[in-house]
C-alpha cells in the first residue's frame, strides 16, 4: 500500500547564503529507492519565514493530507545528522528570518508545554540511519529558530483527528562542495550522503506505518 509522506527542507536565511535542507527535500521527491518503497512524496521548501510556515504549512496538510512529515533543516554548526525528538515552545528574539523579522515574544504558544515530543519510533529511525554508516544522533533540542517552529507546527497538526500520524524533524550539517574539507579528520557528507540518511530514516517510517504501530514519545 502506498504511503503519503510531505519532505520539507528551508531556503536560504541569513547567515546562510547557502541551505542544503530544500535541494536534499527536491532530491527525495526525486529518489528511485523511495518510490520503490512505495512512497508517494510531496515536496514543498518553504522560504525561511515564520509566516510562510504559519500560511503554507497549514495549506499542503489540508491539501495532501499526509501520512507522515520529514522536515529538513540545517545545523550549520553540527557536524553531524541529528534526528530531533522534541519540539521546544520557544523562539529566538535575536536572530530575524529571511523576511528580517524577529517574534515579539519568547514562546511560540502561551500557555503551553515548554516541549512537544515528535511522533515516530526514533530508536527505529536512529538504527536504519546508522545503517549507512554516516554519523546520525538523536538531539533534544531542535534550538529557537524556523526549524524549531515548523517542528512544533507540525507536531499541533499531529495532535488532530485528521493530522499526520508521524512527525519527525532531520537536522542537516553543511555539505562539502570538494572532496573534502581540509584540515578536517572526518570527511564533509555531500547532499548525496545526506540523502541516503534521509532515505533511511523515511523508509524505516513507512514501515512503522505499515505495521500500524502508534507514534512513541521520545526517548528519555
Amino acid at each position: 500500500m502506498t504511503r503519503k509522506v510531505l519532505f520539507t527542507g528551508f531556503g536560504s536565511f541569513p547567515g546562510a547564503p547557502v541551505n542544503p535542507s530544500g535541494p536534499l527535500a527536491t532530491r527525495l521527491g526525486q529518489s528511485r529507492r523511495l518510490a520503490f518503497a512505495g512512497m508517494q512524496r510531496i515536496v514543498h521548501v518553504f522560504p525561511t519565514c515564520y509566516a510562510a510556515v504559519d500560511r503554507e504549512l497549514a495549506a499542503l496538510i489540508t491539501r495532501h493530507r499526509p501520512e507522515a512529515i520529514v522536515m529538513l533543516g540545517l545545523a550549520g554548526r553540527t557536524k553531524h545528522v541529528r534526528i530531533e525528538t522534541q519540539a521546544r515552545n520557544a523562539v529566538s528574539l535575536l536572530f530575524p528570518d529571511a523576511d528580517g523579522i524577529v517574534p515579539r515574544i519568547g514562546t511560540i504558544r502561551r500557555h503551553a508545554p515548554a516541549r512537544q515530543a515528535g511522533r515516530a519510533p526514533f530508536r527505529r529511525l536512529l538504527a536504519a540511519a546508522r545503517g549507512t554508516r554516516i554519523k546520525t544522533m538523536l538531539s533534544r533540542d531542535a534550538g529557537r529558530y524556523l526549524c524549531n517552529y515548523i517542528y512544533w507546527r507540525a507536531v499541533e497538526a499531529a495532535e488532530k483527528p485528521d493530522g499526520p500520524r508521524l512527525v519527525v524533524f532531520v537536522h542537516v550539517p553543511k555539505v562539502r562542495t570538494d572532496q573534502r574539507r581540509r584540515g578536517t579528520r572526518r570527511p564533509v557528507p555531500s547532499v548525496a550522503d545526506l540523502a541516503r540518511v534521509v532515505e533511511a530514516i523515511a523508509a524505516a517510517a513507512v514501515i512503522a506505518l505499515r505495521a500500524d504501530r502508534p507514534a512513541v514519545r521520545s526517548p528519555a
